[in-house]
C-alpha cells in the first residue's frame, strides 16, 4: 500500500493533519508509551503495548502528512498575503509578519500566483483562473526596492 501527499491532500484538515504528525511523532519518540498508566482502560494502554516505533506504513503516513501540512501552510501563506494587501499592509509589513525581506516576499507572492494559474490552466483542483491571477497580481502591485 502507498501513501501520497495528493491521496491525503484533500482527505485532511490542516488541523486534522497537524494532530495526526503529532501523534506519531509522539507515538514514536515514546511520549504516548510514557505517558499512558498502567492501569489505562483505553487505547492508549493499547498503544502502549504494541511498542512505540513506527511501523513501515505509518512511518509513510508521518511523511507524508508533513508534505500536506507544508503544502496547506505555504498556501496559507500566500492567502494572508493577498488578505493583508487587500486591507492596505505594505510589502514592508508583510515582510516583517515573515520575519523576511519584501522584495524576497513580493518574488514568492509572484512566483505563488503563476503556479495557481498554471494549476488552473492544467485543470487541477483549486488554483486561479485568468481573472483571480489579474486580479492578485494588480493588488501585489510593482515589486518593492
Amino acid at each position: 500500500m502507498t501513501i501520497s501527499p495528493r491521496d491525503l491532500e484533500d482527505e485532511v484538515t490542516l488541523q486534522v493533519a497537524a494532530n495526526r504528525i503529532d501523534f506519531l511523532s509522539r507515538r514514536d519518540a515514546g511520549v504516548v508509551e510514557a505517558t499512558a498508566p498502567d492501569d489505562a482502560d483505553d487505547f492508549l494502554a493499547d498503544l502502549r503495548n504494541t511498542g512505540t516505533s513506527l511501523d513501515r506504513h505509518e512511518a509513510l503516513e508521518l511523511l507524508a502528512l508533513g508534505e500536506v501540512v507544508y503544502r496547506k501552510a505555504h498556501d496559507s501563506r500566500h492567502l494572508g498575503m493577498h488578505a493583508a494587501l487587500r486591507e492596505g499592509a505594505s510589502w514592508a509589513d508583510i515582510a516583517t509578519a515573515l520575519d523576511g525581506d519584501p522584495g524576497l516576499a513580493w518574488d514568492a507572492h509572484q512566483q505563488w500566483i503563476r503556479d495557481q494559474f498554471e494549476l488552473h490552466r492544467r485543470g487541477g483542483p483549486g488554483g486561479l483562473d485568468t481573472g483571480a491571477a489579474d486580479t492578485a497580481r494588480q493588488l501585489a502591485g510593482p515589486r518593492p526596492a
